[in-house]
């Protein structure tokens, strides 16, 4: 696993890095930014591509239009009949095309490509744009149809990640066993301050960090 973070940085900063990474990786090790896996040539050759989240929703379902994209009761009945999945009352719009993205996009990501505007319902630690408050400046990274990163520009005003943490408590107590719990102590440090700040964390696997030091 592999995790860090950049100050006076943002998520496109990180995209960059990225790319610029994995294509000298691939020339170091292969001689080429060609690299097979399996069946498959995946191309390590940058610019990525990079697609918004509700975009790729829509040209990997070429049946959806914008609007039904933008349409919370078009998505739930979607959900409940062709996916067969569970729609909890208190999904909101961004969990639902979260859900949809998942289910109908994921795995046909097969060559290096960033989704980026995460709904902010789903990215309780993303940094809201500047432009569109209902979404995200976050980046999640696939290849193969994988999910291999996942970064964002860091929220760190206190008061609109309390507000996050407190809607993730009241899905958990709805049932989400996904949903955050209320990370007071992280409230606290930003508090005191945080530069603006990016970081980007592989989930290929999970480390578990000890417990902390109860605070005298």
């Amino acid at each position: 696993m592999i995790e860090f973070y950049q100050a006076y940085a943002d998520y496109k900063d990180l995209m960059a890095l990225t790319e610029g990474m994995l294509e000298k990786l691939a020339i170091d090790i292969l001689g080429s930014t060609d690299v097979p896996y399996g069946e498959e040539v995946y191309s390590f050759k940058g610019p990525f591509k990079k697609i918004s989240m509700f975009d790729a929703i829509l040209e990997h379902n070429p049946n959806f239009t914008a609007e039904n994209v933008s349409d919370r009761e078009f998505l739930a009945t979607f959900i409940r009949e062709e996916l067969k999945e569970q729609v909890k009352p208190g999904f909101g719009l961004g969990r639902l095309q979260t859900i949809v993205f998942e289910e109908t996009v994921e795995t046909q990501l097969r060559q290096p490509t960033f989704i980026t505007e995460y709904p902010a319902e789903t990215s309780p630690l993303a940094r809201r744009n500047d432009d569109n408050p209902h979404i995200t400046d976050r980046f999640e990274f696939f290849i193969g149809g994988r999910e291999l990163a996942n970064g964002f520009s860091e929220l760190n005003d206190p008061i609109d990640q309390a507000e996050r943490f407190q809607a993730q408590v009241a899905e958990k107590d709805a049932g989400d066993d996904e949903a955050m719990h209320f990370d007071a102590d992280f409230i606290e440090a930003l508090e005191y301050g945080l530069p603006p700040t990016a970081g980007e964390v592989s989930i290929r696997d999970v480390i578990l960090f000890p417990h902390m030091r109860h605070k005298n």
